[in-house]
């Protein structure tokens, strides 16, 4: 068997890869670069050079190809990989007719336990979405900001006090509304300094938060490990770096307790094996980073389905729009006007919080015929928010 085309697909607010055999059997990736998936087409354009006219079931030495080829890295270019990496994995799923997960040692879990995102410009419009995602049957719920999800175009200030007491009081507030049955997945989307997260982790800690998300941005290791060792509540880092080695200075720092590997970013299902099982090694679970379509989705639960220390799964609403847009591109939209499950042949079933793994041959999710054509391409848009001062504000 032959790879014949490698095809980029940039379809909505997505990006997806295509790849041919000379057999008939076919795979689709997604690439998780989403601020630049023009790029990442490009980088895509660049490996289909060589991956032509090579056997697609040899994953492992491909993906090692791609990556040292050039000597340079990036997230446009680990985008790339991941999502041949993914198409790559559907393939092999097909050529020998089991899921993904079958072909990694079998599965570990029949279920997958997931958390649903939640959001809202104000208190009140955060605790009713928490308490319509457990009306909904689900047990834990994410991308759950405790300092609201207020338009970009708004521009921020809050005391120091405020900061602070307002964000625990949210996070009370929810705790009360859903109960203990309920897990809450903190995103603090990189918004505080060292000093600030720590005091914010032990006033919100006796509300049993699942864990704090990125609390500073994750360039500097240090820091994180910092925060860690003197927060009661267990942090949560990785969704923004993309190599086995990051990973792992980080996990020797102990400046993490639970790893949110994108899976369309680290390598795709080959990377955050890999990821996962140094993990492992150091206690620590993995949470897969998944703001994207229902074909990230799928790529997660093969991963979240054949290692033993998954511990949760994001997954986005993909009745809409997607999360990276929802969250990030325009102050208001119609939220309603697009839905991802128009684009793909399956979105996982959930049942009482857990998501049930797809059976099918791959990955078990393929997009519908000339999906780029019928769900044309957008750009995404620059939209970053700002302090009253005009300095700029991680949100």
């Amino acid at each position: 068997m032959k790879i014949t085309e490698v095809k980029p697909i940039l379809a909505n607010s997505f990006l997806y890869v295509r790849i041919e055999t000379d057999e008939g059997i076919y795979g689709v990736g997604e690439s998780g670069a989403w601020g630049f998936l023009n790029a990442s087409a490009e980088a895509m354009e660049t490996f289909r050079t060589y991956l032509l006219g090579k056997d697609p079931l040899l994953i492992e030495h491909h993906w090692q190809y791609m990556y040292r080829c050039f000597h340079f890295r990036g997230a446009a270019i680990m985008g790339a990989i991941s999502a041949i990496d993914i198409a790559l994995w559907d393939i092999a799923g097909k050529y020998y007719n089991v899921p993904v997960y079958q072909l990694l040692g079998g599965r570990c879990r029949d279920r997958i336990r997931t958390y649903y995102h939640v959001g809202g410009s104000t208190t009140e419009e955060l605790v009713e979405s928490c308490v319509k995602a457990k009306k909904l049957g689900y047990n834990a719920v994410g991308h759950l900001s405790p300092f609201l999800d207020e338009p970009r175009g708004k521009r921020y200030y809050e005391s120091y006090g405020n900061m602070i007491s307002n964000a625990v009081d949210r996070v009370r507030q929810l705790r009360e509304a859903v109960g203990n049955d309920m897990d809450l997945c903190l995103e603090l989307h990189r918004r505080m300094k060292p000093g600030e997260a720590i005091a914010f982790a032990e006033k919100v800690a006796p509300y049993t938060p699942f864990f704090l998300e990125d609390p500073v941005t994750p360039d500097n290791f240090d820091e994180m490990a910092l925060i860690a060792n003197r927060s009661a509540v267990p942090i949560a880092t990785g969704e923004r770096i993309h190599t086995i080695q990051e990973f792992e200075m980080l996990f020797s720092r102990n400046a993490m307790a639970y790893a949110r590997t994108s899976v369309c970013l680290c390598g795709g299902i080959s990377g955050a094996r890999k990821i996962a099982h140094i993990a492992e090694a150091h206690g620590v679970q993995i949470v897969p980073h998944n703001p994207l379509s229902p074909i990230s989705t799928a790529a997660c639960m093969q991963v979240a389905a054949s290692v033993e220390n998954f511990a949760l799964q994001e997954l986005p609403d993909h009745e809409g729009i997607s999360a990276t847009e929802r969250y990030t591109s325009t102050n208001t939209m119609d939220q309603k006007s697009f839905s991802q499950k128009d684009m793909v042949t399956w979105v996982p079933r959930v049942e009482n919080g857990f998501a049930l793994l797809p059976e099918t041959p791959g990955i078990g999710c393929d997009l519908v015929p000339d999906v780029e054509k019928r769900f044309p391409f957008k750009r995404r848009t620059i939209n970053t928010r700002l302090s009253v001062d005009g300095s700029i504000v991680d949100q």
